[in-house]
């Protein structure tokens, strides 16, 4: 079973150049997971929220390209936020733990890898479901 302390900052590699700085990331180097979807989350209007899910599978990696986010994350008994700020830092996320993003700086971009595809049925949308899941297990 995951917890908070498996999410974990990942530094990304960073190559200045004058005309401009570059950043990458790799599959299974950067994080332990085969890439099988990538999205982002843009435009988001001050104050939403987005996420409030858990995901039974699926690991995934978020990067702010652009701009900030925090990133609470949750294992049922402890919880933490990260602030996503620099566009070579990632946060990997593993499955199995309740995550919802919050306070979008203006013009943010939110950059996620996903370890599925998109499947309805991994999502726990409802916290007080995910909690209940988590004492099952243990």
């Amino acid at each position: 079973m995951n917890t908070i302390e498996n999410c974990k900052i990942v530094e990304l590699p960073k190559i200045q150049d004058p005309r401009g700085n570059l950043s990458f990331i790799e599959e299974e180097v950067h994080f332990p997971f085969e890439i099988k979807r990538a999205y982002w989350i843009y435009d988001v209007p001050g104050g939403q929220i987005r996420g409030g899910h858990a995901f039974k599978k699926q690991h995934e990696m978020i990067v702010a390209l652009s701009g900030s986010l925090d990133v609470f994350v949750d294992d049922g008994l402890n919880k933490k936020v990260f602030q996503l700020n620099r566009s070579y830092y990632g946060l990997y996320i593993p499955s199995g733990i309740w995550r919802q993003m919050e306070n979008f700086s203006t013009n943010s971009l939110a950059f996620i890898l996903s370890s599925t595809e998109y499947l309805e049925d991994d999502y726990i949308r409802d916290y007080d479901e995910y909690l209940t899941k988590l004492k099952k297990k243990l």
